[in-house]
């Protein structure tokens, strides 16, 4: 299991800051739809990075144990970049719609101004969101087993461990989850709604299923997302099963900012071409070294031609993949 979620970690952590760099280094991807998948991409590091650490470490039967304030801080930061990333998929698709729907219009409505405000908007409305759950879960008193049956500080955990009455924060994390998940999943399905009717009316059909390819992508990724999102927070008690849940929450943790990075970038056209570009050039070029004198020389030729075999071997694999 360790192994495992490492892998998963890694592959993750590498995934999105791989994207990161791939549009910051590609001038053709400096829109508006690539600044919000580098948000995306950036906010599924520090999303995964807020429990997975402290999973490895439990796994590893190590730092078993975890303080009061770091829990409570764990548990903000874990809700807080999920809500985050609730309000950027409803950006991201609106984003989506404007480009599809009104194409003459987008890059008047949807310049980096706006596009910034609506990032922005994002991370500022999902880390106050979370404020007044985390402030009712602190004043919790707790007079029984301190051991919580999940893999992380969840508010089901502090729920199902307190003495007192906890009727308030659960009608609270009820609402909260409400207006975050149940509203920026309208948002994003009426967005898609009104794409594919558009999409309907496109006259070639080659066009239609490029477009169509790309939206299925697209929603099978929020339907895993909102699926188990509202699993784990629209429910007004306590009383559904922890072993369930934290088999959703391992989905909704680790397994989605895993499948991110493929489903809407390394399967996008013009990423495909950027990768491809800069791998590109150390395959078909002479293995680029440091010339030195004596030893240096060999030492630099041989450290030249293993980059050069190791880009020709990623190249390789990424067209075996087809992601290039």
């Amino acid at each position: 299991m360790f192994i495992l979620f490492l892998i998963m970690y890694v592959l993750t952590v590498f995934g999105n800051v791989s994207i990161i760099i791939l549009v910051k280094t590609n001038h053709h991807l400096h829109t508006p739809m690539y600044f919000f998948l580098c948000n995306l991409s950036f906010l599924e590091v520090w999303y995964t990075t807020a429990s997975i650490p402290k999973i490895l470490a439990i796994l590893l039967g190590k730092h078993r144990s975890i303080s009061f304030t770091g829990c409570i801080l764990q548990m903000y930061f874990v809700f807080s970049f999920g809500s985050t990333e609730q309000f950027l998929l409803s950006v991201m698709a609106y984003d989506r719609y404007l480009a599809i729907c009104y194409p003459l219009h987008y890059s008047t409505i949807m310049d980096f101004s706006f596009s910034g405000k609506l990032a922005f908007g994002s991370w500022l409305c999902g880390f106050l969101v979370v404020v007044i759950p985390a402030l009712l879960i602190s004043r919790l008193s707790f007079c029984g087993s301190s051991v919580i049956n999940n893999f992380y500080c969840s508010i089901d955990s502090w729920i199902v461990l307190s003495c007192t009455e906890t009727y308030v924060i659960e009608i609270v994390s009820f609402v909260t989850a409400i207006i975050v998940i149940i509203g920026s999943c309208l948002v994003t399905f009426l967005s898609y709604i009104y794409i594919i009717a558009t999409i309907l009316h496109i006259p070639s059909a080659k066009g239609r299923q490029k477009a169509f390819s790309t939206c299925s992508s697209h929603l099978a990724i929020l339907i895993i997302w909102y699926g188990s999102t509202i699993f784990l927070f629209v429910k007004p008690t306590k009383q559904t099963s922890l072993e369930i849940t934290k088999i959703v929450n391992i989905l909704s943790l680790i397994v989605v900012p895993l499948l991110n990075p493929f489903i809407y970038t390394l399967r996008n056209k013009e990423v495909k071409g950027a990768l491809r570009n800069l791998l590109h050039w150390g395959c078909d070029s002479t293995p680029i070294v440091w010339m030195g004198k004596g030893e240096r020389d060999k030492s630099s030729h041989k450290n030249g031609d293993i980059l050069y075999r190791l880009r020709l071997q990623i190249f390789k694999w990424l067209r075996q993949l087809k992601f290039i």
